[in-house]
């Protein structure tokens, strides 16, 4: 069942945004000793909230957030701006070609590849130069305030690492390859737990694509 016309898709997003911006907050202003395993264990649990936010900016761009769309892309500009300075509209264009032409020269996300060319060829696709200005910008004024190894650590280190989460785990495994099927993917074997540490669920992409107008909180339910 989809969520078009139900309030919840924007309390979801609002508890991902608020959870990354609160972690983040109490991490930058973490006094932390190297030696304590908590410490990495929170890269980790950083990275995952900013892949959350991916995820939302994703669903924004189905419309799965709210019936209401400047709402819906509102949440949708907050989100992807969030993980690292990226603009929605042109995400939007980007991964609806996706969509339509997927494992084709017009797709953006799919390279015949190994998977370290076709990671660099990924980001390549998407980074641009307006978005690593504002980045820096962003470093530059939080050091104003905040320990730079905290920035470094916590916002820097996690936002790459999660490019590897979602590149791995929602683009590279799904559509590595040749698939029988019209959608080109591939998915994970039924594991709910798995599926949402891994990708939020989108390690059930070939779902994802006969079902794009499915949430990613509710994706989980498309798997037999």
């Amino acid at each position: 069942m989809e969520t078009k016309n139900s309030h919840t898709g924007i309390v979801v997003a609002l508890i991902v945004i608020s959870c990354w911006f609160v972690s983040l907050y109490l991490l930058l202003n973490w006094d932390f000793d190297w030696r304590n395993p908590l410490v990495y264990v929170m890269v980790f649990v950083q990275m995952h909230l900013f892949t959350g936010l991916f995820i939302t900016a994703h669903d924004a761009m189905h419309g799965t957030i709210s019936p209401n769309k400047k709402v819906n892309d509102l949440l949708g500009y907050i989100s992807v701006f969030l993980y690292a300075g990226f603009f929605y509209n042109r995400l939007y264009a980007k991964h609806h070609q996706h969509h339509q032409h997927v494992h084709t020269e017009l797709d953006p996300d799919f390279a015949p590849h190994s998977f370290w060319k076709w990671y660099f060829r990924f980001m390549l696709n998407y980074v641009t130069v307006i978005q690593l200005i504002i980045m820096a910008i962003a470093f530059n004024v939080l050091k104003i305030w905040v320990d730079q190894q905290n920035l470094l650590l916590f916002w820097v280190l996690p936002s790459l690492l999660s490019t590897l989460q979602l590149f791995y785990f929602g683009t590279y495994l799904p559509h590595k390859g040749e698939h029988e099927n019209e959608y080109h993917s591939s998915t994970l074997q039924k594991n709910h737990f798995i599926a949402f540490i891994t990708c939020y669920f989108f390690g059930y992409h070939l779902e994802h694509h006969q079902k794009p107008g499915m949430p990613w909180w509710q994706l989980h339910k498309t798997k037999g």
